[in-house]
């Protein structure tokens, strides 16, 4: 037993499971690829500056979550709390923008890192796939993203997830609701901390998770009655063409989300299997953040998903990925000569395409077919000291125990074909 261990809040991925986090990365990935986002990977770690300015110096991420540490140059860092402020600055940084085509989409898979008090489903380092379109204002996209994400989702077999929306409104009606907020805000009985929240980002409060918090904001004025005419018709046609998509949503009046830049569409992905942290993803329109991190206006819409959250989603609702098997064919030799014989073949197999693997360490037959048995592969190949003379070797079928001889030459072809 080693003495080290990984650190306090963090998880190994190992096989077999990391097959499953492949698989669930590879399905929200794929509807993406084919709706023009081209893949995008960024540094894990950013100027620090970037999160303080894009994700919001009230929020939590900013104020208590986030790994921030200085070089030994000097430069003040932060290991990544999230993904879309990064994308954002590298399109800006790539002129991605002035390349023609807006908008620009993009997707990208990876790990982020916050600091807050680890539990099931919550992790200080955690992966994420997400997607941005930057520089388009349209109703379509922001429906075409939460459609995406519908969709990939149920490609993996989940169907107790729901989708909650909402608009948060933009800059000619949110500050009207926000003094409406702090007003019914400062007749509460808050402690100081929700209080300096309120006159920071009053919408946060709203998002408090405590019971004597929750009790006391019924009642408190709703976006919704805010949202001037522009917001209302965009929020209708978002509406419009995601029900025409055939994709259910609920309509969550306070649904706000723990990020600043969100203006207008805003959505959560929820699993009620999953307990406390029933959020496995959600997104939403940042029209604002390109100008809060000194780049052009650049409307833009995006979401991501967290992996670790979507796993424990499968696991609540029991679907069991078809995952293929890692290995098809596993070799076991019996004495030098057939080991020579038989690798050579692996290798072969292996250049066709056939997943092949062999009995290293020189076992006996016996622990060979039990390592044959765990490997899943579907054709143990057995060559003794006879088949070798013969020039040939013993094919069995792993499941139905059935062997027979084929030829040391064509047992590649053979193969190939069965597989």
């Amino acid at each position: 037993m080693s003495t080290f261990k990984a650190p306090k809040g963090t998880y190994d991925l190992i096989p077999p499971q990391s097959a499953q986090y492949l698989a669930v990365r590879e399905a929200i990935a794929a509807p993406l690829r084919n709706s023009g986002y081209g893949y995008i990977e960024t540094p894990g770690f950013e100027n620090v500056e970037l999160f303080a300015r894009g994700v919001g110096e009230s929020t939590d991420i900013v104020t208590k979550e986030m790994y921030a540490f200085e070089t030994k140059g000097g430069d003040r860092l932060a290991l990544r709390p999230e993904g879309t402020a990064s994308v954002l600055r590298a399109a800006l940084e790539a002129n991605l923008h002035k390349a023609g085509n807006l908008p620009v989409k993009l997707w990208y898979s990876g790990s982020y890192y916050r600091y807050e008090r680890p539990q099931k489903g919550r992790y200080r380092h955690f992966s994420q796939v997400g997607a941005e379109a930057i520089g388009a204002e349209d109703p379509a996209l922001d429906a075409e993203l939460i459609i995406l994400a519908d969709q990939a989702y149920r490609s993996l077999g989940l169907r107790q997830f729901r989708i909650l929306l909402n608009s948060l409104g933009d800059a000619e009606c949110r500050p009207v609701y926000r003094a409406a907020l702090q007003d019914f805000l400062r007749g509460l009985d808050l402690d100081e901390d929700t209080l300096r929240r309120a006159e920071i980002n009053p919408l946060r409060v709203l998002d408090d998770k405590r019971e004597s918090v929750q009790k006391q904001l019924t009642g408190a004025p709703l976006l919704r009655d805010y949202l001037c005419d522009a917001c209302k018709a965009y929020h209708e046609e978002v509406r419009e063409l995601i029900t025409a998509a055939g994709v259910a949503f609920e309509d969550d009046p306070k649904l706000v989300r723990g990020l600043d830049y969100y203006t207008r569409t805003t959505f959560e992905f929820v699993h009620d299997g999953l307990g406390s942290q029933s959020a496995v993803g959600g997104g939403g329109r940042y029209d604002g953040l390109s100008e809060m991190i000194g780049g052009p206006a650049l409307p833009s819409v995006g979401w991501a998903l967290g992996v670790d959250r979507t796993v424990l989603a499968l696991e609540a609702e029991g679907v069991e990925l078809d995952l293929p098997s890692t290995t098809s064919v596993f070799a076991v030799p019996l004495g030098e000569e057939a080991r020579r014989v038989l690798f050579a073949k692996v290798t072969e197999l292996r250049k066709v395409g056939v997943a092949a693997d062999f009995s290293y360490g020189g076992k006996g037959l016996k622990a060979a077919m039990k390592a044959a048995n765990r490997s899943g592969a579907r054709y143990a190949l057995v060559l003794g000291e006879r088949d070798l003379a013969e020039g040939q070797v013993q094919v069995k079928d792993m499941e139905s125990g059935e062997q027979t001889a084929v030829g040391l030459n064509e047992v590649v072809a053979e193969l190939e074909s069965r597989l």
